[in-house]
């Protein structure tokens, strides 16, 4: 009730001050000691980047100066994407496409030493769910933001139900942004998570969504493109079931066993591909033993990218390397690397963690 209650009282998105308006990097100093990554002028270079990760792997911070430079040129490059990005893979190039990374940093950069560094020629489709439950966040997000910034066309980034206030809120990632940076950032991430697109479409064949496909039949990527999504995730509804629905084994529809979304079985997932001419949905948002899963006829891949999910699961992760014009799937599994003795939810609700 309470979140009803909450969304009729809401102002509307037109009226709302955005947090980005009361912040002026420019005028926020750089003390002569901070010795880390800096951003000279406005460019984000790849110099930066990779000094700014050399920082994350040895546990120093960025300099709040940068880190609201890249998160606020973010939101302006988000807020300007249609909420279905469509993208195009040229015949003899390749897209990544990562799942699930959960603040793993650590095993983030594995895939970049594995895979290569994002760039005009080597693009990644990150494929929501950065943040939360892994402690090292923070340093997820800056990075991906980071590569965004210095080359838009080298790095995709979906939503993910845990790009969200009330997710981050729980699962360590309000938390860890408060302890590293401040409560301003808090907002900003929140709000620059709205503008986050809800799916993508690969040279007009492949589909990728975090989660799943829909409660009703019909639906085309026209309707997909019309989603004012500059919200937090509602509790039913199309933007709702893109980012919570799972497949499920068996024909039909059926209850969702997180309580939000849907499980949707084969004949939906096929259905949906006709209906809008599409060979295939690749999604992420369930862990899974070897990293991937193919199920609904091979129509349906599951990509999670989170090896050893929490430390304790056990999982290798997975990306998957698409190359056009073909677009076959090529999987690659990884094992999870070490990472400091930090442990995953270090930045979560206190009360949750006492059953950790």
């Amino acid at each position: 009730m309470k979140l009803k209650f909450e969304e009729a009282i809401s102002v509307p998105e037109s009226e709302r001050r955005s947090v980005a308006d009361s912040i002026d990097y420019r005028t926020i100093k750089v003390e002569p000691q901070y010795l880390g990554a800096k951003i000279e002028g406005d460019v984000v270079t790849l110099d930066f980047v990779k000094k700014m990760m050399d920082d994350f792997k040895n546990q120093k911070c960025l300099h709040k100066r940068y880190a609201f430079q890249i998160v606020l040129q973010m939101r302006e490059m988000l807020q300007a994407l249609p909420s279905l990005v469509d993208i195009n893979v040229p015949d003899g190039s390749l897209l990544t496409v990562c799942g699930d990374v959960h603040g793993q940093f650590y095993d983030l950069i594995n895939i970049f030493e594995l895979n290569g560094l994002p760039s005009e020629e080597n693009p990644y489709l990150f494929n929501g769910d950065f943040v939360d439950r892994g402690s090292f966040s923070v340093e997820v997000i800056l990075t991906l933001f980071a590569f965004k910034c210095m080359c838009p066309s080298a790095i995709y980034l979906a939503r993910g139900n845990h790009e969200s206030k009330s997710m981050n809120k729980i699962y360590g990632f309000e938390g860890e942004v408060r302890s590293k940076l401040s409560e301003t950032f808090v907002e900003l991430f929140a709000e620059v998570f709205c503008y986050l697109p809800l799916a993508h479409v690969i040279n007009q064949k492949v589909f990728v969504v975090h989660g799943g496909l829909f409660s009703v039949d019909g639906v085309k990527l026209s309707d997909i493109r019309a989603i004012d999504r500059f919200c937090e995730p509602p509790e039913e509804g199309l933007m709702c079931e893109l980012l919570w629905s799972d497949p499920q084994p068996y024909p039909g529809r059926g209850p969702s066993k997180r309580g939000v979304g849907l499980s949707f079985g084969a004949d939906v997932t096929r259905r949906f591909l006709q209906d809008n001419n599409l060979d295939l949905v690749v999604r992420s948002h369930e862990v899974k033993d070897e990293g991937y899963e193919i199920e609904h006829d091979g129509k349906l891949i599951t990509v999670f990218s989170a090896p050893n999910y929490c430390d304790q699961m056990g999982n290798k992760g997975a990306f998957i390397r698409f190359e056009a014009p073909d677009l076959k799937p090529n999987i690659v599994t990884f094992s999870a690397v070490p990472h400091p003795d930090v442990k995953p939810m270090a930045y979560a609700n206190n009360f949750l963690r006492m059953f950790q």
